[in-house]
């Protein structure tokens, strides 16, 4: 039977891309539709919600510093910073299924199907159904990709077109295959761009190399000339409407103006932007040049080592491994597999340099290490059947588990989602953090029309602000959520009540803090409050002029440490001194 549906192509590749969107189908009530725990999963998300809307991009909410969350723009528009390919996947299940994950499990199994369709371009249609249900076996149910929003499908489906129409382009000159390669092309460009442009430079060589070679008629060429150059007019839209500039990517617009840590190790720091509250700037300037440092210095857990090993685990693992162990010099003889190694080679340099690593960077070279197995697993069949019959049974009692599981709280924080969406009517859900918060924990994330749905998210500030976004939402319901008290605190929201702990200092003159806004301002009030006959003899020191700031203004003043000289804590100093020394503070 497998046999016939192997000599059956089209069949094949039906077959492969079914089996795991069935089988995630049947797995629904023991592993449900997952949860969104991780920042960039919110991201995608808003990404999704935008497209659904018929929006490329959100306008700035007037009170857009309340909505600021990690990896989201909130100016100079309220969009995405990722690629769009996983989003308008999304969008459309949105639109059409009711709901965005149904883009995900068909994206899977469309991604099985390719790859299957993929492997019949460089090897026997029996091998390549094999192959294809390895792939469906081992990613298709369990794997992160399926169970998140992350992505990793998209661009795998991208490397698997391109990879896939190159043999069919050499041997065939057909129109039709290099149009393939140009939609895989695009696809890469708008899921994985940077790791998408590698991919498609290392077959871009091949194919080259075969056209000074060959000399096919131009007309071949012409569909990849209208695909690319339709696919390059619309990013350069959509990049637009971001920046105004066409050439910048909302995702280099976002680093290099909200954060300080870059992509690539070899790349120096940013100087440190304004960061409107403390968990942001823990993340940014915290977390993330943490991981920078640690990438850069080349030590655990973000060393080279680590990268390798967390790659390895989902596209290989122990199963994988031992054959390609196995038939690595002969895979090097012949010169059609020599080439894929060199290429795997020169990706695996690629993701080396990235700052951040996660198994779907690689995955537009997901079709190239499941051909490198089908093809040693080939050489082993004609030594050792049981031995390619053994690694074949490891992919299917042995998966990529789900990744990511105990990342964030989504559950948590989709519990109070609905709690609150279940009470009807309109709430707004203000979220209060302790000290100790972990940012890779983040519960400030909303759709793509903030104003219209039926649960706002927004940070607390100081009390000024808060009543600003009070007024502003007034009709709905106001709760605070304490994300950190076990278990999660919801209760009804006091405006009275200072903020505890108070909002972080940011810099006098900070036009998004309307109550820092006018450096004069706090000047008078401070003067004014100080020059109280309950505070003869009118003498201070730095922390006492710091306790006058927090009373005026509901923020906390910032560290005084430099303000008096060392030991010398109490020395009275005057208002001016003080205040110039304030004004410098970030």
């Amino acid at each position: 039977m497998l046999k016939r549906i192997a000599g059956r192509k089209l069949l094949a590749v039906l077959v492969v891309g079914m089996a795991p969107l069935v089988l995630r189908i049947l797995l629904l009530p023991v592993l449900p539709i997952p949860t969104p725990r991780v920042h960039d999963e919110f991201s995608y998300l808003l990404a999704a919600d935008t497209f659904s809307h018929g929006r490329v991009v959100n306008p700035t909410h007037p009170l857009w510093v309340h909505f600021e969350s990690m990896h989201v723009l909130v100016r100079p528009v309220y969009a995405s910073i990722f690629p769009i390919a996983q989003g308008l996947v999304m969008a459309a299940a949105k639109v059409f299924g009711g709901h965005p994950w149904i883009g995900v499990w068909l994206s899977m199994g469309l991604m099985c199907a390719a790859l299957c369709w993929m492997l019949q371009g460089w090897v026997p249609p029996g091998w390549a159904l094999l192959g294809g249900v390895m792939a469906a076996a081992r990613f298709g149910a369990f794997s992160y990709w399926m169970n998140s929003y992350f992505g990793g499908a998209m661009a795998a489906i991208g490397g698997a077109l391109v990879l896939g129409a190159l043999p069919r382009v050499f041997r065939h000159r057909r129109g039709r295959d290099v149009a393939s390669l140009a939609v895989g092309v695009a696809i890469l460009a708008n899921s994985r761009p940077y790791e998408g442009f590698v991919f498609s430079l290392l077959a871009g060589i091949a194919l080259s190399l075969w056209i000074w070679r060959t000399r096919p008629p131009l007309r071949i060429l012409a569909p990849a000339v209208v695909i690319l150059g339709i696919t390059a007019a619309s990013m350069g839209y959509y990049f637009s409407r971001f920046s105004g500039n066409p050439l910048l990517l909302p995702y280099s617009l976002y680093r290099n103006n909200f954060t300080m840590a870059p992509h690539f190790i070899w790349q120096r720091p940013r100087p440190e932007p304004i960061y409107q509250h403390r968990v942001t700037r823990h993340f940014y300037a915290g977390l993330e040049m943490g991981v920078y440092a640690d990438a850069r210095a080349d030590r655990s857990p973000h060393g080279l080592l680590d990268k390798a090993a967390s790659y390895w685990r989902f596209y290989l693992g122990p199963v994988l491994t031992l054959p390609l162990l196995l038939t690595l010099p002969w895979l090097w003889k012949r010169r059609r597999t020599r080439y894929l190694l060199l290429a795997g080679g020169l990706f695996s340099l690629a993701l080396a340099v990235e700052v951040w690593h996660a198994p779907h960077y690689a995955a537009p070279a997901t079709g190239l290490a499941l051909l490198l197995v089908v093809e040693s697993l080939r050489y082993l069949r004609t030594r050792s059947v049981w031995i390619a019959y053994l690694v074949v049974l490891g992919c299917i009692v042995f998966p990529v588990h789900t990744a990511y599981q105990d990342a964030g709280h989504g559950e948590r924080r989709a519990m109070i989602q609905k709690k609150l969406e279940a009470t009807g009517g309109r709430h707004l859900a203000i979220v209060r953090y302790t000290l100790r918060h972990d940012p890779g924990d983040e519960w400030v994330y909303n759709g793509a029309d903030i104003d219209g749905s039926a649960v706002v998210w927004a940070r607390e500030m100081d009390p000024a602000d808060n009543h600003n976004l009070l007024r502003y939402f007034e009709g709905r319901r106001a709760w605070l959520v304490e994300p950190d008290a076990e278990p999660p605190r919801l209760s009804a929201y006091d405006p009275s009540a200072p903020p505890d702990p108070p909002f972080r200092f940011v810099k006098l003159g900070t036009e998004a803090i309307a109550v820092l806004r006018d450096p004069d301002e706090i000047k008078r009030k401070i003067l004014e409050m100080s020059a109280r006959d309950e505070y003869r003899p009118h003498q201070f020191s730095c922390d006492q002029w710091g306790f006058f700031f927090q009373q005026v203004t509901g923020v906390e003043p910032p560290n005084a440490d430099s303000c008096f000289a060392p030991g010398n804590r109490a020395r009275i100093i005057s208002f001016d001194y003080w205040f110039a020394w304030l004004k410098q503070q970030r």
